[in-house]
């Protein structure tokens, strides 16, 4: 049986996979840091984010670089208040190609919410994508 913590954030999956930003929201702390990598800027994709406004600020930039996104959470490893989900991602560039490139994202939560998600993948196989 899974964690309140881990279950938590498969709901959080769930929102990205149903398209639901409410329901990606519900697993997020009012004061969430949402946080990619810096060498995503270019695309206006990096950095942290604040909020729940920050995060429904960043999923509709989203689709002005990229053609779609679908998840694919595989691991979930949590430790005292941290979850780490090791998955895949099939991204589709805004010219139709899709690749399939691997995740990290490391989740803290406080009170059965997260605080923090950071994103960890490799920029360079993105930015390829994203310009392809």
């Amino acid at each position: 049986m899974a964690s309140r913590n881990i279950e938590t954030i498969r709901a959080a999956y769930a929102g990205f996979r149903d398209r639901d930003i409410e329901g990606i929201l519900s697993a997020m702390h009012p004061d969430v840091e949402w946080v990619h990598p810096a060498g995503m800027a270019k695309y206006g994709l990096g950095g942290t984010k604040l909020g729940h406004a920050g995060i429904k600020e960043f999923l509709a930039h989203v689709p002005s670089v990229l053609g779609g996104m679908k998840l694919a959470p595989e691991e979930f490893i949590e430790q005292g208040d941290r979850v780490v989900v090791f998955g895949t991602r099939d991204v589709t560039s805004r010219s139709g190609r899709t690749v399939t490139l691997d995740f990290v994202h490391s989740w803290t939560m406080r009170d059965g919410k997260a605080t923090r998600m950071e994103d960890i993948f490799d920029t360079v196989a993105f930015h390829e994508l994203i310009e392809s």
